[in-house]
């Protein structure tokens, strides 16, 4: 029997179904952080590779020759600990080391030491902000082990990277739902790291990785696709792009009926895409087993309530009290207390100058003080060499008291940063000061009203846009040190009375 021209088979009815259905995305972050230890993981060797020669931090541990013992960096223990705390995590009371054998270039031993079956934190949570809301992210565990070297195919030597160093893993609950939100989850756990003083969490320098696990799935079905890893990614943008994009090829097959496979992808930067690199292996190829040449370690309750007890004020705890005590807006509070360099400058300013208010203050530093930084490519570490807290608050002071206008003011910052001056001297030199004296000021506008009669015409013809002009004439004539609102004042009253 003739099929009718408008049957459809059942692989384009299926095709069609997937095409149209509503898929939400699953997203689980590995983050790697390496430690700020002086020594390796399971030795004594140096971990400061600056201008080091290659193969000069190394010893038999090392290289795993037979006959030696590894043993552990109790450091970067107790930085992983403080880590599991500050992330809400249950801290377990014995902990155990398990070798990774997996054929690993770049790891002279030929394995990893690493904790598969039991971490030092488990069980725990971040909070990040969505869209104004708070999202608690589930932590699976925090973990120790030691890093490998990154393969450089390069003629020249003095670059690379090196193996040994500590290393901690964070592993999150598929909890993401969005790109957006995995970049949200990097840039909290980063600022927490970097609070603790654990780690540089450099992303772009290679101290601070993430692998992302992604899949999707029809919305209110627990059915998911096979997940892809993604890796190769540097930076917060990367991270987000390459989930966009991932996200985004995945809804497709998936709209044509095409089965998704399970593989680990790259992300190459300079296209926007990703591309596969391997199909998934499972953890049985790795060959887990518990190290033989280390002991279960066991945690001292007492040590690791000594821990906590030294636990810095983080991110979140801080951006609350910048709002209670400071009173400042919430948008400012977060944006201050994200780094704890830039929330440290930010008290530092306020004790040195109570005639600055906190929120005057912010709006110095997430402002001019932001511009400078983001434009010259610096930290604020680096800006505060060349500015210090006492003399970006005695700034803020001259402009808040209207000793200079705000827009010498920021002249003068560009400069104090530009020649490590002070404002003093810097306005001094170049005679600076603001002009409130009526007197001085009456004498600019009588020339301005002089020398621009047709705008004095205008004006009193209705035109009260010429007001603008004229105070701008003479704010150019005295090179802005004029009070603009005493300029505006004066000269509306010339023009009345004329």
């Amino acid at each position: 029997m003739p099929q009718s021209p408008f049957s459809l088979s059942a692989i384009t009815i299926v095709a069609i179904l997937a095409f149209a259905m509503e898929y939400e995305t699953i997203i689980g972050l590995e983050v790697h952080a390496q430690l700020l230890t002086k020594s390796k993981m399971f030795c004594r060797c140096s971990t400061d590779y600056t201008n080091a020669p290659p193969n000069s931090h190394v010893c038999p541990v090392c290289l795993g020759m037979p006959g030696v013992l590894p043993t552990i960096n109790q450091q970067a223990v107790e930085f992983t600990v403080m880590t599991a705390l500050a992330l809400h995590c249950t801290v377990s009371e014995s902990t155990r080391f398990d070798r990774k054998n997996y054929p690993y270039p770049d790891l002279m031993k030929g394995y990893q030491i690493s904790q598969s079956y039991a971490p030092i934190g488990h069980h725990g949570w971040l909070a990040i902000d969505v869209n104004g809301k708070e999202k608690k992210v589930g932590i699976d565990n925090v973990h120790l082990e030691e890093d490998v070297a990154k393969l450089l195919h390069r003629t020249i030597l003095g670059e690379g990277s090196y193996s040994g160093v500590p290393l901690m893993e964070i592993v999150g609950e598929p909890d993401l739902r969005s790109p957006e939100e995995a970049r949200q989850y990097l840039m909290t756990l980063r600022s927490i790291l970097r609070y603790l003083g654990v780690s540089d969490a450099n992303m772009e320098e290679g101290s601070f990785r993430c692998d992302a696990n992604i899949s999707i799935r029809p919305r209110d079905s627990a059915a998911l696709s096979a997940k892809v890893e993604v890796k190769n990614m540097n930076s917060f943008k990367a991270v987000y792009r390459a989930l966009s994009y991932e996200e985004e090829r995945q809804r497709k097959l998936a709209g044509v009926g095409k089965k998704l496979s399970q593989e680990t992808r790259g992300w190459v930067e300079d296209r926007g895409v990703t591309v596969s690199q391997r199909s998934k292996e499972y953890a049985h190829d790795y060959r887990y087993f518990p190290e033989p040449d280390l002991a279960p370690l066991v945690l001292d309750r007492a040590w690791v309530e000594e821990i906590k007890a030294k636990l810095p004020e983080l991110p979140e705890e801080r951006r609350d009290r910048f709002a209670a005590e400071y009173g400042l807006p919430l948008y400012d509070a977060k944006l201050l207390t994200a780094s704890r360099d830039m929330a440290d400058y930010f008290e530092d300013c306020l004790k040195t100058s109570h005639e600055v208010t906190p929120k005057e203050m912010s709006n110095w530093l997430l402002g001019e003080v932001s511009r400078i930084i983001n434009e010259s490519v610096i930290n604020i570490t680096q800006f505060r060499k060349k500015v210090s807290p006492e003399r970006l608050a005695r700034l803020a002071r001259l402009s808040s008291e209207e000793k200079i206008s705000t827009a010498t003011a920021k002249s003068v910052l560009a400069q104090m940063y530009q020649k490590g001056e002070s404002a003093d001297d810097i306005i001094k030199a170049q005679e600076l000061g603001q002009i409130s004296d009526a007197g001085a000021i009456e004498e600019e506008i009588a020339r301005v009203i002089k020398e621009n009669a047709p705008a004095v015409a205008d004006y009193k013809a209705g035109k009260k846009q010429s007001l603008r002009f004229l105070v701008g004439q003479v704010m150019k004539a005295t090179r802005g040190r004029a009070n603009p609102a005493v300029v505006n004042q004066l000269m509306e009253k010339k023009l009345e009375e004329g």
